[in-house]
């Protein structure tokens, strides 16, 4: 994460607009009053939905099954579980 003053930020604005967009950079700006993030809205909406996902109770337990059953072999394939023609 970038740290910027908000004068800087005002300055170099189109430059940071276009690091979060097109680089997925994050900046911190900081002014007297307090700091804000800056990132992209792609970027944004990721880590909305993520937290909406890691919110859902059990999913975390039923993700960290799955890796077990991966790891010990314990799955099957497309065609078994769908079948094949």
């Amino acid at each position: 994460m970038s740290r910027v003053t908000a004068t800087d930020a005002r300055r170099d604005f189109f430059e940071i607009v276009k690091g979060a967009t097109e680089k997925h950079e994050v900046y911190r700006i900081q002014h007297r009053n307090g700091s804000v993030v800056l990132l992209s809205e792609n970027d944004y909406d990721n880590l909305v939905e993520s937290l909406e996902l890691l919110s859902i109770p059990g999913l975390q337990e039923s993700l960290k099954k799955s890796v077990k059953q991966v790891e010990c072999g314990e799955t099957v394939s497309l065609e078994e579980a769908f079948g094949g023609d």
